[in-house]
């Protein structure tokens, strides 16, 4: 049996622990504390990690690693995304500005991103539709990437799966491409 690590990251709120919990066959581990960060309409936050893993069809495990989203923490995202195979960036589209948001995490991974794949899920489209994933691909290109981005409800399994199926998918093809 062989163990696989995904590193969940993104802003206070945008889902990483709701993520790692829809889809852990195990209650996640979670470090959150009480937030005192009246910016912040939430009343929990990570403050260390969170973590929860699941098994694949053929017995390996892949563990999951949350960040915290708050940017003080972000000599812990360097620490998280070590022997990590990919990245899953998640962003609340309801935030005030979730195209800057998405910009502090692509530069704030940037160096673990030229050695990993990525990929970047968009929730709370439903409700809040601006901007389109159409300007978050162009903000995307303008950073000088081109990375898989979905629209995705964190509290739906299927959603979560597909974010993580789209990771390993790039993967399968990386190591097909070196292969040749």
């Amino acid at each position: 049996m062989k163990e696989y690590k995904i590193l969940f990251t993104g802003a206070v709120g945008a889902g990483k622990t709701t993520a790692i919990g829809c889809v852990s066959e195990t209650a996640p581990i979670v470090t959150d504390v009480a937030n005192t960060d009246t910016s912040i309409a939430k009343a929990s936050t990570t403050v260390g990690l969170d973590f929860g893993c699941f098994t694949l069809e053929n017995g390996d495990r892949v563990r999951m690693f949350g960040t915290p989203g708050q940017t003080r923490f972000q000599f812990l995202w360097e620490i998280l995304a070590k022997n990590a195979l990919g990245v899953v960036i998640l962003i609340d589209n309801s935030n005030p500005d979730p195209l800057g948001e998405l910009s502090i995490y692509l530069d704030g991974f940037a160096e673990t991103l030229k050695l990993l794949p990525c990929v970047i899920g968009i929730g709370r489209m439903e409700t809040h539709p601006a901007p389109t994933l159409d300007a978050y691909a162009e903000r995307i290109l303008a950073m000088g990437r081109v990375l898989p981005l979905l629209a995705v409800d964190v509290r739906r399994k299927e959603d979560v799966t597909l974010l993580i199926d789209t990771l390993l998918a790039q993967l399968e093809a990386d190591m097909l491409g070196t292969a040749e």
